[in-house]
């Protein structure tokens, strides 16, 4: 039985996510700046909410829903945001998903955790494809998507409604090389 990963980069270490990170969690991802630019972080993060997500990653990792990370600084084990995958099984993809805390953004943070997930995705995991899309109002994230090795595929205009208002999300995806 394959386990939860834990998976080290230069700068960071991502693993599983612990209960005791749930205040970190609900700081950073209430942020009202990270919920704009995500579309599954709920506003306002109310309390309890984090434990009840953190609570659901081992089962469905095991399950083989998916993946999901805490991205943490090497350096001291310091939570600056999380990182996963939502597995197709019927496909062989996974989406990526991610965010980062305010106070690290801009430090290429999430493209370094990012080319980690996808690289574990591709090779433990075996998916054939590794796609993301993100708001076209946040072009960094598209940026971290070109970094991260995955090339556009396309623009869904207005396809997500949040807040009352339609979106335009940028597609991006990755395959696994047969050789």
């Amino acid at each position: 039985m394959r386990h939860q990963p834990t998976i080290t980069t230069d700068r960071l270490v991502l693993r599983p996510f612990r209960l005791s990170d749930a205040p970190l969690v609900m700081e950073m991802a209430g942020d009202r700046a990270v919920y704009e630019m995500t579309l599954n972080i709920p506003h306002p993060y109310e309390e309890g909410m984090a434990e009840q997500w953190i609570a659901t990653h081992a089962s469905a990792f095991y399950e083989g829903k998916g993946v999901t990370l805490a991205i943490t600084l090497k350096e001291d084990d310091t939570l600056i945001g999380a990182i996963g995958m939502v597995a197709s099984p019927d496909h062989n993809r996974a989406e990526l998903g991610y965010w980062i805390g305010r106070p690290y953004w801009g430090n290429g943070y999430c493209t370094e955790a990012a080319v980690a997930l996808i690289d574990y995705g591709l090779e433990t995991l075996e998916y054939h494809k590794i796609d993301a899309h993100h708001l076209t109002k946040n072009p960094a994230s598209g940026r971290v998507m070109e970094k991260a090795g995955m090339t556009f595929e396309g623009e869904l205009i207005d396809h997500v409604l949040k807040d009352d208002e339609y979106h335009t999300v940028r597609l991006y995806a990755i395959v696994r090389d047969p050789s």
